[in-house]
């Protein structure tokens, strides 16, 4: 990324996975989601990394109930033992706000969209390949915290890519001996990278909106 005129401030409070969606499963019900929910954090990492660290200054706001309930600690402390009334700022100073949230979240998992193989087998001899490809949606958007307004907005599909190698063998070794063999090799790209991925695009992808806007 090219770098900014100046740092912008941002927040974010959430990136929540909405796409209700289970991870499969063919021997039971899973509870574990198709998708990581961690998206919040990714997000975070992916504002701070955009260029070199440059264009973003991020206030952290996933976990806003517990920075409150610390910055309580502070002020009561500071009452019993000290006996403040009013906590010096140079000791606790307010809390930075930002003027553009940070919104959106992973709102598509598509698994099996797309599916095919290949194959051959030449005296009982052979081998086949077969793959899948599921597709992972985030959006992206950019709100103004002062009147509502969304300042920019996009969409990034990322593809998740999956692949198996098989090689038998099923022939006679003598009249009444037969030999079959089989291997195999199954490749399976990591869901949480695609979704880190996507959601690195769609902060590239906000900021080149938001540069065209001005």
């Amino acid at each position: 990324m090219p770098p900014p005129t100046q740092r912008t401030l941002v927040a974010v409070y959430d990136f929540p996975d909405l796409t209700g969606q289970y991870r499969e499963s063919d021997d039971a019900q899973s509870l574990s989601r198709a998708v990581t929910q961690g998206g919040a954090q990714i997000l975070i990492n992916a504002l701070q990394d955009a260029g070199e660290r440059r264009w973003f200054s991020v206030l952290d706001r996933s976990d806003l109930e517990s920075l409150i309930r610390e910055r309580q600690i502070v002020t009561e402390m500071r009452r019993l033992y000290r006996g403040e009334e009013t906590i010096d700022p140079n000791a606790l100073g307010p809390l930075a706000h930002a003027g553009i949230l940070i919104q959106g979240g992973i709102i598509g998992y598509d698994s099996n969209l797309m599916t095919g193989g290949i194959g051959a087998r030449y005296l009982g001899i052979g081998g086949d390949q077969q793959w899948k490809l599921d597709v992972v949606t985030v959006s992206l958007r950019a709100v103004s915290a002062e009147t509502g307004e969304v300042l920019a907005s996009v969409i990034v599909r990322k593809p998740i890519a999956s692949y198996g190698d098989r090689g038998s063998i099923f022939t006679y070794v003598a009249l009444d001996e037969l030999l079959e063999a089989e291997a195999g090799r199954a490749t399976n790209e990591p869901r949480q990278m695609a979704v880190q991925q996507a959601i690195e695009k769609a902060v590239m992808a906000l900021i080149a909106e938001g540069a065209e806007v001005g």
